[in-house]
């Protein structure tokens, strides 16, 4: 279980990225310091009750939030869903897939597979996702306990802190990898 300062700046991450608030506004409105804000994020400190309190109602969250681990879901978005905008004046059409959150790394891949050479990785270190987009042909991909087939066009986001697969499922299977690690 993790230590509960690093829980809370996990939380306080996520929470203040799901308002969509800099961290100077929600130090103002919790009535801080935006160091003492930053150095809570940054998993620094031992914030009073009052402190966290007042976080919790800068954010509009309840006090027990903060304490609750969230676990890292997968996600699958098949070719064609997803949210989409539309260009006006073009033939143009963009598809949010992940929203990379404050803080992270991203390093992008492309994976170039064949059938029969499986790729069963070990976790890596807490908190970090992988998103995969299938390109061409078909891969088995995701969690080991709970892989998901995708084809052409698409997309898969999963906890990469846990085992994790991929199987080409036919020749030539080209994927594009974002790996995050926060």
């Amino acid at each position: 279980m993790a230590q509960p300062i690093a829980l809370i700046a996990r939380s306080l991450v996520r929470e203040r990225t799901r308002a969509g608030l800099s961290l100077g506004e929600v130090a103002r409105r919790a009535g801080i310091a935006k160091s003492t804000l930053s150095q809570l994020e940054g998993g620094n400190g031992n914030p009073s009750l009052e402190t966290l309190w007042s976080l919790c109602v800068a954010l509009d969250i309840p006090f027990a939030r903060l304490l609750e681990p969230q676990a890292p879901a997968t996600q699958v978005i098949r070719r064609g869903e997803g949210t989409k905008v539309v260009a006006g004046q073009a033939n143009y059409e963009a598809i949010l897939l992940a929203a990379c959150p404050p803080g992270a790394r991203r390093d992008i891949y492309l994976l170039l597979t064949q059938p029969g050479a499986d790729r069963e990785s070990q976790p890596h270190p807490p908190g970090s996702v992988e998103h995969i987009i299938v390109t061409r042909g078909r891969a088995l991909v995701g969690l080991i306990s709970a892989p998901e087939e995708l084809g052409e066009g698409d997309y898969i986001c999963y906890p990469a802190d846990q085992a994790h697969l991929f199987k080409a499922l036919e020749p030539d299977t080209t994927a594009l990898l974002v790996a995050e690690q926060n």
